[in-house]
Order: C-alpha cells, then sequence, then structure tokens
C-alpha cells in the first residue's frame, strides 16, 4: 500500500510537471528542468553507485572530470524528461536533428531485409527509434516498463504514438514478439545498457557486467546484421544521430564473442561524451 502511495504521489507531481513545461515551452521548460535536476538529482539517487560506476570506467576514459560529467549528466536527465511533452514537435520536424550515415538506413531499405538496432541511453535516447520510423522502415522497439503504475499508460501512450507503434515489452514474452516481428521483416531497436538478470557476465569496461545476449542470439539464428546509433545533444540543444556500418553475426563464432563486439562498442560511445550517459543505473551489480 505504502508502494503505491509513493507511486500515485510522483505521478501526481511528473504530471503536474508536464502541464508547465507544456505551458512554457521547450526552450524555457529545458533550461528550467535542467537545473531542477541538477538540485535534486543527487538527493534522490544513489551517489555510492555513481561514484562506483565512475571507478570502474576512469581508468579507460580520457580527461575523466567527475563533477563535469555528473553536472552534465543532470543536466540532459532534466531535459530529457521534459522533451516527452514535444515529442509531437520532434516527429513533425526535422530541424533539430543532423544524422549521419544515412547511407546504412538507405541500405537497409533496398535490401529490403531486418537489422537489429543497438544503443544505449544517451542525450534523448528516444528519439533514436523516431527517426528510424521516420525514413519508412518497419520497427519495433524493445522497452522496459516503468515500476509506476500511473506513469506508465502515459509513457506507453507517448512512445506508440510519436515514437514506434509496435513496442515490445521486456521479457520472456518480448523475446518471442521480437522474433515474429524479425520474421515480419521488421527491424527490432533495443538498448544494450542496462543490467539484465537473466543475461550473461560479459566484460564492459573490463568487469564482468550482467549483460543482454538477445542482440546476439537473434543475429546469430536468424542471419541479421546489427546496427549501433549513437545520439548526442549538442551545444545549441539540436542532436547528431549516427547509424554506423552494420556488423555482421558471420564474423563471430558465437554469441557471446559477438555481445563483446557490442560492449565494446557501446564503450567507446561512452568515451565520446561521457556526460551524456545516465550512470546512475547499478551496472556492475
Amino acid at each position: 500500500m505504502k508502494k503505491i502511495l509513493n507511486y500515485l504521489i510522483q505521478s501526481i507531481f511528473i504530471y503536474l510537471f508536464f502541464v508547465i513545461g507544456f505551458i512554457l515551452r521547450i526552450r524555457i521548460s529545458r533550461k528550467l528542468f535542467s537545473n531542477i535536476f541538477l538540485m535534486v538529482g543527487p538527493l534522490v539517487k544513489s551517489k555510492k553507485i555513481i561514484k562506483n560506476n565512475f571507478n570502474i570506467c576512469t581508468k579507460k576514459i580520457s580527461n575523466f572530470d567527475e563533477n563535469k560529467i555528473m553536472e552534465n549528466m543532470w543536466k540532459n536527465y532534466g531535459m530529457t524528461f521534459i522533451e516527452y511533452v514535444f515529442l509531437s514537435h520532434f516527429k513533425n520536424s526535422n530541424s533539430h536533428i543532423d544524422i549521419k550515415g544515412e547511407e546504412n538506413l538507405n541500405q537497409i531499405l533496398n535490401d529490403d531485409k531486418p537489422v537489429i538496432f543497438i544503443s544505449g541511453h544517451f542525450a534523448n535516447f528516444e528519439l533514436m527509434s523516431m527517426e528510424i520510423t521516420k525514413k519508412n522502415i518497419p520497427l519495433a522497439t524493445i522497452y522496459r516498463p516503468l515500476n509506476n503504475i500511473f506513469l506508465n499508460p502515459l509513457m506507453e501512450y507517448l512512445r506508440k504514438k510519436y515514437i514506434c507503434k509496435n513496442q515490445i515489452k521486456k521479457g520472456i514474452n518480448g523475446v518471442r514478439d521480437a522474433i515474429k516481428y524479425i520474421k515480419r521483416k521488421h527491424s527490432i531497436a533495443l538498448m544494450i545498457d542496462q543490467r539484465v538478470s537473466e543475461g550473461e557476465r560479459v566484460n564492459f569496461f573490463d568487469k564482468p557486467a550482467l549483460t543482454t545476449t538477445l542482440p546476439a542470439q537473434i543475429s546469430t539464428k536468424y542471419g541479421v546484421d546489427i546496427i549501433p546509433v549513437y545520439i548526442e545533444r549538442k551545444k545549441d540543444n539540436n542532436f547528431e544521430l549516427e547509424f554506423m556500418k552494420k556488423i555482421s553475426p558471420v564474423n563471430f563464432s558465437n554469441k557471446i564473442k559477438l555481445t563483446e563486439e557490442l560492449n565494446n562498442i557501446l564503450e567507446k560511445m561512452i568515451e565520446r561524451n561521457p556526460g551524456q550517459w545516465i550512470w546512475t543505473h547499478n551496472r556492475w551489480k
């Protein structure tokens, strides 16, 4: 009962924030909520988890400035939060984003063959799947439902309406659904940077971390290529979205070797701009 009450209180505040953001419009809202998250974030999220994550990664990231990374992360977190209110703006506009590697997307349409898009929680990560669907590539995305039962229906509605209509709930049934979509020539998009209890321990920044092997499993079994995707928020709050060259499963002896390569790619993405990755997840638990 206490948990339900906490979820209700949280949802009331978040709905109120969304209304405020809608009234203030996107430019002012970004400034306001980036500063709110900068002040409040460290009070509600475990500093210990973030510090442990920093200690693991600091050796491989050059010029590692903990304070600067923390500041940038919370500001980006706040802007991404309030940008859910403006998903319709992003859906109907192209002026906010610069796409690199667009030829890799065009190749998917030319080949008429599905791929698996993988990435992590960088910048406004929701825009990645949105841009893929805007290119008329059939897509289904795998997502983790929010624990908050009062907020999750809204998030599912927004994702289906503005990001990708085909949403696959994470879990055993989700794996089956993903395979069904692949067989129907739909590409799949998912984030691989969170800890999954059913995953395998694969090195991530030189330390074993429970990692999803789903992309490697599907890629290997069905001969589907993998395309890493990276998004970065620029200083003007526009975005740069990069679709990298495809990775073929034939170049790897098994799913673990392929998963190791995907973790290596994810590491390099984090190294490019560590302040835009979400460090609050207990990745190495």
